[in-house]
């Protein structure tokens, strides 16, 4: 029986000004598997779907399909030809439901719209692949982890027979995670194909059946999945092997591939942080009650305190109090009731500017959108927040000449991969956009760093030059409280694991005591995972 291929790339060659994005591409997609797509970032992969799916155009190479070549000028064409894809920045029109996104631009929507109806039917699609999504929710009202969901859920509407997903399961617990993967090989089994883009080697692993490894634009490495590793495939991303990281690099690429054991600690010595934990707290929340867009409760009395040089990892599906609480301490959104001090300040209701002036760092999970001025020089994104200062400003005129020499000696010690600073922030790649966001907020040496899933989107390399710089951080005596969706890194990095479901602490534990099933279980809403800890919180 001859193999189908519902899509062939052969030879894909796209050009950027001075890059070249993909370099002779050769990707077979086949019936009833699942094909995972590594690389770092600026590897070429984002390039490579973007051209299956229309958005771009290859200067050379052709597009199979059903084994007839086709010109694929734009997503409609995709479309039509059963490619769906979920893209790594989301593509929702944000005043406008659910259901309204789902059903927009569908052939099939009469002139009469029966909108009841429709919620109905993506309720229904909802539950059958187990999606946790209100239809009728505004999209400018959910996270940034339940637009993901309405992304995923958008494909799955359309029952498309070739569907690219892009880290689908970052914001899902392991459970939601497993249920994700049993959904993706019933799919597979019924005789789709599926591009599955992750960085995370566990789920690649666990999920696919063929591998294919993106470096610098060229197809470096294809395998069947049963006869590869999560260390060969870390390998083949960055070029190296994990003998020639820096220590720090090598211990969180461990802690992805399993190679050998890893401490919560970065120097090894999870003891030491233990008893910084001891010490004066930088951050304490007391109580803390925040409502959120639609003024029902986000946050439900949550305490906590994060001491100077410790990590407090923050786990939990997405949407279930993170936004609200991460506004309410950098003044963006009002406490109800509750208490919130910085260094012994009382930090209730200090407004955006005051969080600002009293050096506290916030790390965005949204770059882009809230993190960077896109159209802004890099040396100008540097001071965002400091050009007031005076330094950088005398009688109200920048010093144009200063914030150059600031934004080189940042671009120097953070390994800014630019042309210039002069250069726009939208011509860099998303590891260096990020780096651009940690090198304004760590310059001024915070006491205290907000740091929301700070690694979003970014390759391993990347993200792990972004855990080396937080553990520096809390090395040298910052309190840093990390939100993440990734449970790799919150092991890799925290000293303690604080589990949020519902808006409510269900509990706080030293990172020894934790494992995945009684994450999972707390994160899905079970007090806990039903065993005790040493530092219990009620919910």
């Amino acid at each position: 029986m001859t193999e189908q291929l519902p899509v062939r790339l052969v030879g894909i060659t796209k050009r950027f000004p001075g890059v070249v994005a993909n370099d002779g591409v050769d990707l077979d997609l086949r019936v009833g598997e699942v094909h995972g797509l590594l690389g770092e970032n600026g590897a070429g992969k984002s390039t490579l779907m973007n051209i299956l799916f229309g958005l771009y155009t290859p200067e050379e190479g052709q597009i199979f399909v059903n084994g007839q070549p086709v010109i694929i000028d734009s997503p409609a064409k995709a479309i039509s030809l059963g490619i769906g894809m979920i893209h790594q920045h989301f593509r929702l029109v944000r005043p406008f439901t659910v259901t309204e996104n789902i059903i927009l631009g569908l052939d099939s929507t009469p002139a009469i719209l029966d909108m009841k109806a429709a919620a109905t039917r993506v309720a229904q699609v909802a539950r059958q692949y187990g999606i946790q999504i209100n239809p009728n929710a505004r999209i400018e009202n959910l996270s940034v982890g339940e637009q993901q969901r309405v992304e995923i859920l958008n494909s799955l509407y359309r029952e498309a027979n070739v569907l690219i997903l892009d880290e689908p399961t970052a914001v899902l617990t392991p459970q939601e995670a497993q249920d994700l993967a049993v959904t993706l090989r019933e799919m597979a089994s019924q005789g789709k194909a599926v591009v599955f883009i992750s960085h995370k080697l566990d789920e690649v692993m666990d999920v696919t059946d063929r591998v294919t490894v993106l470096r610098r634009g060229r197809k470096v490495f294809e395998a069947m999945t049963a006869d590869t590793s999560k260390g060969e495939l870390a390998r083949e991303m960055i070029g190296h092997k994990l003998e020639e990281f820096k220590r720090e690099q090598k211990a969180f690429i461990m802690a992805l591939t399993g190679a050998g054991e890893v401490t919560a600690a970065g120097d090894g010595s999870a003891a030491g942080h233990h008893e910084a934990a001891a010490a004066r707290p930088v951050l304490t929340v007391q109580n803390l009650v925040v409502n959120d867009d639609r003024d029902l409760p986000a946050c439900r009395e949550v305490s906590f305190e994060i001491a100077a040089g410790e990590i407090l990892g923050v786990a939990g599906v997405d949407g279930n109090g993170q936004r609200e609480l991460i506004e309410a301490l950098t003044g963006q959104r009002p406490a109800l009731e509750g208490h919130i001090s910085v260094n012994g300040k009382d930090a209730t209701r200090w407004t955006p500017r005051q969080v600002i002036d009293h050096d506290v760092a916030v790390i965005t999970d949204d770059r882009q959108g809230e993190g960077l001025l896109l159209k802004t020089s890099v040396a100008r994104n540097t001071v965002l927040k400091l050009f007031e200062r005076p330094a950088f400003a005398k009688r109200r005129m920048l010093r144009f000449g200063a914030i150059d020499s600031f934004a080189e000696q940042l671009v120097q010690d953070y390994s800014i991969s630019t042309p210039g600073v002069q250069v726009a922030a939208a011509k860099l790649s998303g590891g260096n956009q990020q780096k651009i966001i940690l090198a304004r907020e760590l310059s001024q040496s915070p006491a205290l760093i907000i740091a929301n899933k700070p690694t979003r989107g970014l390759d391993i390399g990347a993200a792990t030059y972004v855990h080396q710089k937080l553990s520096e951080e809390r090395d040298r005596g910052a309190a840093v409280l990390l939100i993440s969706a990734d449970l790799d890194e919150l092991f890799a990095l925290s000293d303690r694991l604080m589990v949020i479901y519902s808006g409510r602490v269900m509990g706080i534990m030293p990172i020894e005591e934790a494992d995945l099933e009684r994450v999972g279980l707390m994160m899905a809403g079970t007090s806990d995972g039903g065993r005790p800890t040493s530092e219990q919180v009620t919910p």
